[in-house]
């Protein structure tokens, strides 16, 4: 098997490169931001054809990383010959990097949830003109489409994905005064800073709902969140004639990696078209994970955490609404980690963000220009809401 791994220093960067060494998997090419010490050590040992790096960087990352050619435009490298291109870049940035390999007829495992959330439309058109394939890397979506293996979509009456609650499912009964060292601390995941911040507003299963809907192709009234503190249960998905299936396992994100790898070959060029997966040897020991302990699921408190309602908001809003909310979210969770924006203030600032979303159809431009003003506007609005502790 012959990898590209797209954001190859972050957390689902540097976990696939975990499953590529243990399954002794090529690596094409990595793409990395500013983390030239870690990308360094990738190098070393998977000795890639070709590396991107942020532009600002590559002076110095051409110096340090001899016998490599390296470049700064990811796209190149999305679109490297692979057998499967792992995008796990975080945010907006990885749109075009997805069209990129799409359009080139490379399967995508997806880890940027921004793509399908902004350009879902947009994203299958890139898959159908040049025949990649995709295959979601989140455990929920990957629990799904596990699913969904064998199923036909038209017979789901609900897709449900699960959520830990995150640290503050109960407590503080004040989240005005969370910090971020607090909101950080996710009680069963391990993830990147952004995606933790997410976690605990919840705005991060909101997110994860759009995705849904666009990597299914079914109504957003369709999808459903059930807090399920535990985490061993990812997804569920309820049929018309009443019946259930689940998909469940350890907290590691490396199963969920090495199904999508596995899985990406055969994927999916059409919503809700799972194809036959042929699985790859067992991952990081996991043969051995104990069956026990007791689950709880719940619905979730959109009082306590308006963000997923407003996520919610977006999608049936439609439009560019879905990006508004990706970018204004991205500002407020910068402003809350550098102390500017209050945990509250997140969600606050996203809604006044949304109430001023002007309509329109997503188009690869709309969808940048949209961004960009969602980010203006949110960085115009973050003294006006400030701290408030």
């Amino acid at each position: 098997m012959r990898l590209t791994v797209l954001g190859s220093t972050g957390s689902i960067g540097t976990q696939t490169l975990d499953v590529a060494r243990e399954r002794s998997y090529s690596v094409a090419g990595l793409a990395a931001g500013r983390n030239l010490e870690s990308l360094e050590a990738q190098v070393r040992e998977f000795r890639p054809e070709l590396v991107s790096v942020d532009a600002s960087r590559l002076q110095d990352a051409r110096a340090r990383l001899s016998g490599v050619r390296v470049i700064a435009d990811v796209n190149e490298v999305a679109a490297l010959p692979a057998d499967v291109t792992v995008n796990a870049m975080s945010g907006l940035i990885g749109l075009a990097p997805t069209r990129a390999a799409l359009r080139e007829g490379r399967n995508v495992a997806l880890a940027t949830k921004e793509a399908m959330v902004t350009a879902g439309l947009l994203i299958w058109e890139a898959a159908a003109l040049g025949g990649g394939r995709i295959v979601p890397i989140d455990s929920e979506h990957t629990g799904v489409y596990q699913c969904l293996v064998g199923e036909r979509v038209q017979d789901v009456a609900e897709l449900i994905l699960t959520a830990s609650g995150g640290p503050f499912r109960t407590v503080p009964a004040d989240l005005s005064r969370v910090t971020p060292q607090q909101a950080l601390a996710h009680p069963t995941w391990s993830m990147g800073r952004k995606v933790s911040i997410d976690s605990a507003t919840l705005l991060n299963k909101g997110l994860e709902v759009l995705e849904c809907a666009s990597l299914y192709g079914v109504p957003l009234s369709q999808v459903r969140v059930a807090v399920h503190p535990q985490s061993i249960v990812h997804a569920l998905i309820r049929f018309r004639d009443g019946s259930l299936k689940a998909n469940l396992g350890p907290t590691d994100m490396r199963l969920a990696i090495a199904y999508a790898i596995d899985a990406a070959p055969t994927g999916m060029q059409r919503p809700g078209e799972p194809g036959t997966v042929r699985r790859g040897p067992e991952v990081a020991g996991h043969l051995d994970w104990p069956l026990t302990g007791t689950w709880e699921f719940g619905s979730p408190d959109l009082t306590r955490f308006p963000a997923l309602a407003l996520a919610y908001r977006a999608g049936e809003t439609g439009g560019l609404a879905p990006s508004a909310l990706n970018a204004a979210d991205e500002v407020a969770v910068e402003a809350f980690l550098e102390g500017r924006l209050s945990f509250t203030g997140i969600p606050a600032l996203i809604e006044r963000v949304l109430d001023e979303t002007p309509a329109g159809t997503p188009s690869w431009e709309s969808v940048t220009q949209t961004d960009a003003w969602a980010r203006r506007r949110a960085r115009e609005i973050v003294p006006e809401l400030g701290v408030r502790l």
